[in-house]
């Protein structure tokens, strides 16, 4: 059965809060659901345990850390059966932030971070075009985030 069905009005007011704020302590998201915090937490469990929440997570300002480029990067397979194998050796260099297996163009699209420009070239040069496999790669710099969001709880 899918989760989706598994949901109901008070799962979806506590996922409505808690992605709006993961640290919301389970004692106000019970205020303002008006049920007990033990409910919140076997709720917040049994979201888990169902997979609709993966987790919750620190996320980090690249900037604030040094990471001064972001880019996005479409990556040519000399065979679609080298995915496998490719995406083992992407998950070992830091930088690459996050892989999706796309249709379109590219095989494989990624979100990469890097100090500066001049590193971006390095990781390119060093990491992404020695690995057996890709054919060739292109990239996009960003140079802002104008939002980044969670769906909508509906």
């Amino acid at each position: 059965m899918d989760s989706h069905l598994q949901i109901d009005s008070l799962d979806k007011k506590i996922l409505s809060l808690i992605t709006r704020n993961a640290r919301i302590p389970f004692l106000e998201v019970a205020r303002e659901c008006k049920v007990s915090g033990a409910a919140i937490h076997q709720r917040i469990q049994r979201l888990m345990n169902i997979g609709v929440i993966k987790g919750s997570e620190f996320i980090l300002n690249p900037t604030k850390i040094g990471f001064h480029t972001c880019a996005f990067m479409g990556i040519f397979l000399k065979k679609a059966s080298l995915f496998d194998k490719v995406v083992q050796l992407l998950e070992q260099i830091p930088e690459v932030v996050e892989c999706h297996y796309t249709t379109g163009q590219y095989a494989v699209f990624i979100k990469i971070y890097a100090h500066s420009n001049e590193h971006l070239k390095r990781i390119l040069h060093d990491k992404l075009q020695a690995i057996p496999g890709i054919s060739s790669t292109e990239t996009i710099i960003s140079l802002d985030e104008s939002f980044k969001r969670q769906l909508p709880v509906e």
